[in-house]
């Protein structure tokens, strides 16, 4: 994310206002958008529309697509992963006076400069703070693979997307014939190249319960000894989106990527569930209740809290503006204390785990009654 002017003030005692000018400069950074503009935001951007001009013409002639400078405001935020875009739709409230009072759409890719105007809460200015170092952060293809098969992904600060999957006939076509497993490898490798240079990527894990893995390595060592390179293997008992999670719990990311946002949410989910399990001397609490009362005690260490927690502002019920308050509230006391605050993406595993214990728990310093 590269910031490209801050024009903030202070709002009461923990609140700030004003604009943010900004470029996202990849998927992550369009992710980190949606959870950053809400309801109610005015967002500016360069945009094209038609302006209809004066004319006698009964059908007049289709006119083309001029550059606006336009602010909406907005009423919805969607993330497209799939098509690289974040789609922002609002009512036009700045702009030409024809268009004043229409609905638009930004359509928000990577290098498209957008200006957020709002009332800033602290998590969204630590999020952008956290997508500018996140910039240089290289990408990490992990491949999973086994006889036969084989899935890839790349490790994103939402989740894993995947790449590409492969699946040969396995068991005796696999096992006597040594061409059908050359051709698996080649057909592996070909979308591996092929991925590895459309992504930019940095390095590439590969993954997988047996031997397979380092008979692949061999394989790309023969056929493409740069690639081979950038390539470490890890021993994982399963492949897909479980021998994903397994790499990131074992730190094989981390070692590549430090401070990869993924591997530490897998650990300190993990974690939690540890200490919550223990018949004494358990150290994890979960829901708003029991976290609330540990906030009492000064005792929360590490609060963790999902996005959708978050976002529950954007509902339109008397109901959620109420927990908003609350949850804001709360995040509040917890930097007071100096505990640590750490937002799950709920695109990935560890969030939607999460989602099932309420949304929101805390590691703490020392167990409370």
């Amino acid at each position: 994310m590269k910031v490209l002017k801050k024009k903030l003030k202070w709002k009461g005692e923990n609140r700030k206002t004003g604009e943010i000018s900004l470029i996202p400069e990849s998927l992550d950074d369009l992710w980190h958008l949606k959870h950053v503009i809400e309801k109610g935001d005015l967002v500016y951007s360069l945009t094209y529309r038609r302006l209809e001009e004066a004319t006698d013409k009964i059908r007049p002639d289709k006119t083309e697509k001029k550059p606006l400078r336009l602010g909406i405001r907005t009423e919805s935020v969607e993330f497209h992963k799939f098509s690289h875009r974040l789609r922002i739709k609002g009512v036009i409230e700045k702009g030409l006076d024809t268009e004043l009072g229409s609905y638009h759409t930004f359509n928000i890719e990577p290098g498209v400069e957008l200006s957020i105007v709002k009332t800033w809460k602290e998590h969204q200015l630590r999020r952008i703070r956290e997508a500018e170092k996140a910039v240089v952060s290289p990408d990490v293809i992990v491949l999973t693979i086994e006889e036969g098969e084989a899935v890839a992904g790349v490790v994103r600060q939402y989740g894993v997307d995947e790449l590409f999957s492969i699946r040969y006939s396995s068991g005796k076509g696999m096992e006597s014939g040594e061409g059908s497993k050359k051709d698996f490898f080649y057909a592996v490798l070909n979308q591996l190249k092929s991925s590895f240079l459309s992504i930019s990527a940095e390095a590439i894990i590969i993954a997988g319960p047996g031997f397979v893995k380092n008979d692949f390595l061999s394989f790309l060592k023969e056929k493409d000894s740069e690639l081979a390179k950038r390539a470490r293997t890890e021993q994982v008992s399963s492949i897909g989106m479980s021998g994903f999670i397994e790499v990131l719990k074992r730190g094989a990311v981390e070692r590549l990527k430090r401070e990869e946002r993924l591997t530490r949410e897998v650990r300190l989910l993990d974690r939690l569930m540890e200490e919550i399990s223990k018949e004494q001397d358990g150290k994890g609490v979960y829901g708003k209740e029991e976290v609330r009362n540990a906030l009492q005690y000064g005792a929360i260490e590490t609060l963790l809290i999902s996005d959708e927690k978050l976002m529950a502002s954007r509902v339109e019920e008397e109901e959620s503006e109420e927990e908003r308050m609350e949850i804001e509230s709360l995040l509040m006391e917890v930097e007071r204390g100096r505990g640590e605050i750490v937002v799950f993406s709920t695109e990935f595993e560890p969030g939607k785990r999460l989602n099932g214990l309420g949304g929101i728990a805390a590691i703490l310093r020392f167990r409370i009654a």
